[in-house]
């Protein structure tokens, strides 16, 4: 059970109990991710307001709406709601029960993500009311809503699926009257079951095809939200194919969804929530500052505001692929794709727009690809266990390499995935390299289970597209990819080990695989003492043949570096400085232009020496004779005769400045990174930049609109 708190306390309670919560907004987590993030809190006593969500009223009611119940997530810094307190909400300076279900913590016990119910006694017509959540004195705990209060309903949920002349099903009522294991939510206001089973018939149950229901119902309310996931991902079960049926969704009131023909894709699983009953019909705006304080989110410019415009196309663009079961919504079905993409960069376009507006057409175009992200082939889960297949488990599964890689050298036992028995074909192509952040913001704002598992299996794939030797087994090393595959893959292993829920077995495994890939490059450029000199990533697939390197791809790996930071990964700092050298260096290092800070291939070796160079200024020197300009070398640095050389306008960098997917804008969450590690000239690196004569309109994209944190 979780408690229900109210601003009941003396101010001796409120100062004793702030001065025995850590309050260091920098934290002093290692590479476990528990440490600090880049937030200010801590600096609340109880009883201050920290932040206020809006809850909107979508009844479309002219009259005021009573006692309406809303279920929301929220990310907190370091030491805003100390160890051994709770949330507290209130409406106009009257507290209101808010229902928390703490999920998250870091270093210092302080909280750091939740579910959050509040009960609001009376909701405008058309109009909105705002919570001020307030670090609180825990409560006592009440009795929980029970899934026995929900059976006394006629509730029942049920999936339907013919296949190849025989009928299965799976009851969610069954499921409940047969067991309820550990509730998701769990307490006074609302609780959440979780239950599953093979989807079953008169000739028993299918191998492959799994039903998993998460079931919300409200206290005293005739509303329950379910989402109904039906899976195709075992890894181990023999045959895996692709399987075409017939899907019916009932409930005991009514049908809910039908498809004819519905191909499940092999490794895929699909979702469908609905409410039985009630729809409270409200939808929550967070609290924009405060989100991008905390640290959970890159930290976009929070004066930035999206254009009306550009929401009203998404909202288009989105309305012409709504998520249906398989479906993928905004994504790009060849995820290997190359060249600029809304998706690509700290988080995807849509979801920037969303987080920076909290507008519900950026946020259902986010929530409906993230439902999306189940269709894509990357699935894999231990049928023992229920939960991810670990490294732990199989350190040597592999997507790659050849049936030798995968045999286990001390047992003699292949972690080999089992061969395709029939379809295994999908039109979708995953990996690493275009990888969008699909499902973190959806999971951090919502508190939802399919979000979270998402991207705990997108964060495991990743460690699977190598040869076991590559990744070093069991330590899930992405060293192996291309730079921006490092990078992105960092990025979501670094925020699958930070949000997950502290009582999930997964947490430690998750932490565990961030320490590995620090301590790597730790040894690999800190402790190197022949690593080079500029700051740039060298192993995988970073260097070409002709000794230049992709600048661009490097800055994402700087920016996911920092993020890691961001997060409260503290052990990996010094990564930080050495690779925050390389932006700084290209907008201010000694005889480097910083007009060709952007360019698209950065000479950085002596191919006939087999020699990195050692200074900025021989890589400017290589740059514009392999531009194919070198006359500009003697030019004055964003003069306006470097730019008519360039046909370029004074001061405008080189690699398409005005747009939004550009290479001045994918170098510039790098830099942003670079001023947050306070190395030496890192600021005026950012002043340099943002002085440049043409920038992007970020209010249409703004996934690369990250500055730095205050």
């Amino acid at each position: 059970m979780r408690n229900l708190a109210f601003s009941l306390f003396t101010t001796f309670t409120a100062l004793a109990l702030a001065a025995c919560g850590g309050n260091d907004p920098g934290g002093s987590g290692g590479s476990g991710g528990d440490g600090g993030s880049a937030g200010a809190g801590g600096h609340n006593p109880l009883g201050e307001t920290f932040t206020r969500v809006v809850v909107v009223d979508r009844s479309g009611g002219a009259s005021e709406r009573q006692d309406v119940l809303v279920t929301f997530a929220h990310p907190f810094a370091v030491g805003d709601v100390p160890s051994g307190a709770t949330v507290g909400a209130r409406i106009e300076g009257v507290d209101v029960p808010l229902q928390v279900d703490a999920k998250a913590t870091h270093a210092d016990g302080s909280l750091r993500h939740a579910v959050l119910t509040a009960r609001i006694p009376k909701l405008p017509g058309s109009g909105s009311t705002t919570l001020e959540l307030y670090p609180a004195e825990a409560g006592e705990d009440d009795a929980s809503v029970s899934a026995s209060d929900l059976l006394a309903t006629t509730f029942d949920a049920k999936v339907s699926v013919d296949l190849a002349g025989a009928h299965y099903e799976a009851s969610a009522r069954s499921l409940l009257e047969a067991k309820v294991g550990p509730a998701w939510l769990d307490g006074p206001l609302v609780s959440e079951w979780s239950v599953v089973a093979p989807v079953a018939g008169t000739g028993g149950e299918h191998p492959h095809l799994t039903a998993r229901f998460d079931v919300r119902a409200y206290a005293g309310k005739p509303s329950v939200l379910v989402s109904v996931t039906v899976e195709n991902d075992w890894t181990y079960e023999p045959n895996p194919q692709n399987f075409t049926y017939d899907l019916a969704i009932d409930t005991d009131k009514e049908s809910v969804y039908t498809k004819s023909g519905l191909v499940h894709l092999r490794k895929a699983r699909w979702r469908k929530a609905f409410w039985w009953g009630e729809d409270p019909q409200v939808h929550v705006e967070h609290d924009v500052p405060y989100l991008l304080s905390t640290g959970a989110v890159p930290h976009f410019d929070p004066t930035l505001v999206p254009a009306e415009a550009a929401l009203a196309n998404l909202d288009t663009a989105y309305g012409a692929k709504a998520y249906e079961p398989m479906g993928i919504g905004l994504a790009e079905e060849y995820m290997p794709q190359t060249g600029g993409r809304t998706d690509i960069g700290p988080m995807p376009g849509w979801s920037a727009m969303w987080l920076l507006s909290m507008d519900e057409r950026a946020k259902r175009a986010t929530l409906g690809t993230a439902d999306g992200a189940g269709s894509w082939p990357i699935h894999y889960r231990d049928k023992v266990t229920d939960r991810i297949v670990s490294l732990e488990d199989h350190a040597y599964m592999t997507l790659l390499g050849n049936p030798g890689d995968a045999v286990n050298p001390e047992t003699g036992v292949s972690d080999a995935f089992p061969p395709c028995g029939g379809d295994c074909s999908s039109p979708y192509e995953p990996d690493s390299a275009h990888q969008p952040a699909l499902v973190y913001l959806p999971y951090l704002l919502t508190g939802d289970r399919y979000y979270l598992e998402e991207l705990q299996f997108w964060a495991n794939f990743n460690m699977l597209q190598s040869n076991p030797g590559y990744r070093e087994n069991r330590k899930g090393l992405v060293q192996f990819d291309q730079t921006r595959g490092q990078a992105w893959s960092l990025r979501t292993l670094g925020q699958a080990a930070y949000i997950t829920p502290d009582d999930d077995p997964m947490k430690k495994y998750f932490t565990d695989r961030v320490g590995y890939n620090i301590e790597w490059y730790k040894k690999n450029y800190i402790d190197n003492p022949d690593a080079n000199l500029l700051g740039i990533l060298t192993n995988g697939y970073s260097l070409y043949d002709d000794g230049t390197m992709a600048p661009w791809m490097d800055d994402f790996f700087t920016w996911s570096v920092g993020h890691l930071v961001s997060l409260g990964f503290e052990d990996a700092r010094p990564l930080l400085e050495y690779k925050s050298k390389f932006p700084v260096g290209r907008m201010i290092g000694p005889d480097f232009c910083w007009i060709f800070g952007s360019v698209y291939h950065l000479p950085v070796k002596d191919t006939a020496q087999n020699k990195f160079f050692t200074t900025f200024a021989e890589a400017y020197q290589a740059s514009v004779v392999h531009e194919g300009h070198p006359e500009v070398a003697s030019m004055a640095c964003g003069g306006p005769e470097m730019g008519a050389a360039l046909m370029l306008q004074a001061g405008e960098m080189v690699g398409y400045s005005p747009s939004t997917q550009g290479y001045p804008s994918n170098m510039q969450p790098a830099l942003a990174a670079a001023v947050e590690s306070k190395i030496p000239g890192a600021q005026e690196a950012w002043d340099v930049f943002m002085a440049r004569s043409v920038k992007p309109d970020y209010s249409t994209e703004p996934q690369f609109a990250v500055v730095p944190r205050p």
